[in-house]
């Protein structure tokens, strides 16, 4: 990626993670499609032209030659479409929106996988599936898509600390790092329930995902004492540092990776993954069961899979690519914050946010107005 072009904050605006517009259902915030599918609408299709590619995403996160050179190679168009919140992509979804491909996060995609709303995948038809599957265990059968029946990855990442060290130092390797006197004032958390409560949760031993109300006092009574050292919730990480907004923040280890093209020196930074834990997540390819043109979503999940295309998008992103043969690309990119790798030891630490049930995730819900409210 050129670097007079300013890599995308991946995001930049507020992902909740709450039901919300979904409503709760038994087994964890699943919802019901508008109608039933039939066996047909959710069966694995062919891997084929059947029309353009009908694409919904978050802005920015695919380089843009890898679009143009699949629309040259298939003789397609994409079609492209943004959300910025899982919330908005499900409330179009429900909506009746037709698209053929969609990125959920893991969490999300067990609970489209729960309502019927994603088609299954055969990886036979993927002629690059074996560089993920036949490399990285973890994705062969994951909690959020057993058998990776609907779902393939798409990127992995962890939260943490970045850091100005030019500004404060070094730091112990905590999430207590954020209460630092030397930062009070100048501290972002990230606009997100999950990271946030997440965040607090790890700092006290807790579950990453805990719903118990009384977890959630702690939590909340903990990050009450943060809360007047802070300059406020922001999920532009990226920026905030750049620009010394902030001189700490919660951030996404991809977005950190971002940055490094921005730096004009990046040894000013750090990013670190405290020591009680780091979130981990995953994005995932996930095809619609009413998408309007499955056999080109296929195709372009086979073509977004080949090694050019991998290396093109983890330099333009920022994010890691669980695919064989780019973990060097990566390792190379984020060689001043080499914490940002995300390995199967990671993965395996099982600290990914899980669906809760209707009292859970209420609870949820409140824990995180009071710490926004202060």
């Amino acid at each position: 990626m050129s670097p007079e072009v300013p890599p995308p904050t991946r995001r930049a605006l507020l992902r909740a993670g709450a039901c919300g517009l979904l409503g709760a259902a038994v087994g964890g915030c699943g919802f019901m499609p508008a109608k039933k599918p039939d066996a047909k609408e959710l069966a694995p299709v062919q891997a084929r032209v059947d029309g353009d590619l009908v694409y919904f995403n978050w802005a920015d996160f695919v380089d843009p030659s890898v679009f143009k050179g699949f629309e040259k190679e298939y003789g397609v168009r994409v079609v492209q479409s943004n959300f910025d919140s899982m919330e908005g992509m499900v409330a179009k979804l429900n909506a009746g929106n037709r698209y053929d491909i969609v990125f959920p996060t893991a969490k999300w995609a067990q609970r489209l996988v729960r309502g019927g709303r994603l088609r299954r995948i055969d990886h036979s038809q993927l002629t690059n599936a074996h560089a993920v599957f036949g490399a990285h265990a973890y994705f062969t059968d994951p909690w959020y898509d057993p058998g990776s029946a609907h779902t393939v990855p798409f990127t992995a990442y962890k939260t943490g600390i970045g850091w100005r060290r030019d500004r404060i130092g070094e730091l112990s390797g905590s999430w207590k790092d954020l209460w630092s006197d030397r930062a009070r004032g100048k501290v972002f958390l990230l606009d997100d329930r999950d990271e946030v409560l997440g965040m607090g949760a790890l700092a006290l031993g807790l579950d990453v995902s805990t719903g118990d109300t009384g977890d959630l006092d702690r939590i909340t009574s903990l990050l009450g004492t943060l809360r007047p050292r802070l300059r406020g919730f922001s999920s532009d990480s990226y920026n905030n540092l750049l620009n010394g907004n902030a001189v700490m923040t919660q951030a996404w280890s991809g977005d950190m990776a971002a940055m490094l093209n921005q730096a004009k020196d990046p040894s000013v930074f750090g990013f670190e993954a405290p020591k009680e834990g780091t979130p981990i997540n995953s994005d995932c390819y996930a095809i619609p069961w009413n998408a309007p043109h499955p056999g080109t979503a296929m195709l372009f999940i086979d073509y977004m899979l080949r090694p050019e295309n991998v290396k093109k998008n983890i330099e333009y992103i920022g994010y890691p690519m669980p695919v064989a043969g780019s973990e060097k690309v990566y390792a190379d990119l984020v060689e001043p914050f080499p914490e940002c790798l995300v390995t199967e030891e990671d993965l395996k630490a099982d600290l990914f946010f899980r669906n809760g049930g209707r009292a859970a995730e209420d609870a949820r819900d409140t824990a995180w107005t009071h710490v926004k409210a202060g």
